[in-house]
């Protein structure tokens, strides 16, 4: 039995309904344990009963110590700050558990990832991590990091120090913003190699694991899951909605056979979700005129920043 883990709120109800659907076509003997970060997330999903699926009540789990934080975090911050008890909270509850997988809420499986577990054992190291792999038009490495908190297996014998390390680090900083080399949890992996260089091993094959800022780079075909990374659900008026693919640009093979077939299923959950009337949008309207100001900024400074000519001084 494979044990993954992922967390979300209401919110994102529709991504999270989507990774599990994914997970039943493509995985066999698996149970994927969810973090509920709020209670209506929680009830609802008591209500689906999904088969192997485990739920997790944030109340029951989180410490004091992680209460005090709440309430100087944005809720993406807190959830942030939460990725590193996940594995945690799951090895505490079941201790036969000697594996989880967590991955973020907005993956999707395009084939079993039995080729990425087979990969990570035959390494003989205790944690696997993924290289972001950047296009290089899209490099934010030196910002947001090397490696991406979107897939990373764990140990439970050999991790311990590793997820130690990462909860302390951030407990006491994980903030939605680039500062002094850090960026909420996931710059702090860039040392994991280096420090734990015994323990970490990276996947060697990027192909595996893919989102729109590298689109361009790898052919889609072999990708064993999708981070779809910045995609929103917008509702424009009451009942009609939007799917917003997010800032990066796409392969048009992309948007047919990666985006459509994703989208579906996100529309099979909201479908579920208003019948028991727990649907919310992640953005309203007014978010379509601050992408338009944000896409017109950005016109602009790349115009200024790569003028055509140049004022020398003699």
């Amino acid at each position: 039995m494979k044990n993954y883990v992922t967390l979300f709120d209401s919110n994102y109800l529709p991504q999270g309904m989507a990774l599990y659907i994914s997970m039943k076509r493509n995985l066999r003997n698996f149970q994927l344990w969810i973090i509920c970060i709020d209670l209506n997330t929680y009830n609802i999903l008591t209500k689906l009963n999904f088969e192997n699926v485990k739920l997790i009540n944030l109340l029951d789990v989180e410490t004091e110590e992680l209460k005090k934080i709440k309430k100087h975090r944005s809720k993406v911050e807190y959830c942030w700050t939460l990725t590193p008890f996940a594995p945690k909270f799951v090895f505490d509850i079941d201790k036969l558990i000697k594996r989880v997988t967590y991955i973020d809420a907005d993956i999707w499986f395009m084939q079993s990832d039995e080729s990425i577990v087979k990969d990570f054992e035959s390494s003989g190291k205790c944690v696997l991590i993924t290289d972001h792999s950047y296009s290089a038009e899209f490099d934010m490495s030196h910002l947001s990091g090397k490696y991406c908190v979107q897939y990373i297996i764990f140990e439970k014998n050999g991790s311990k120090d590793i997820l130690k390390k990462w909860q302390k680090q951030c407990i006491e900083w994980c903030f939605a913003r680039h500062e002094d080399g850090k960026f909420g949890d996931q710059k702090y992996l860039d040392t994991w190699p280096l420090v734990f260089s015994k323990l970490v091993y990276i996947l060697q094959n990027k192909e595996l694991i893919l989102a729109p800022w590298n689109a361009f780079r790898f052919p889609y075909g072999n990708s064993v899951c999708w981070h779809f990374h910045s995609l929103k659900i917008v509702e424009v008026q009451n009942r009609t909605l939007f799917i917003d693919y997010g800032t990066y640009p796409l392969p048009l093979c992309v948007k047919k056979y990666v985006y459509e077939p994703y989208i579906n299923d996100l529309i099979f959950s909201i479908k579920i979700l208003v019948k028991y009337q727990a649907f919310t949008p992640q953005r309203n309207k007014l978010y379509f005129l601050v992408k338009i100001l944000r896409y017109i900024k950005q016109i602009y400074n790349r115009i200024k920043n790569n003028q055509t000519y140049m004022k020398v001084k003699i």
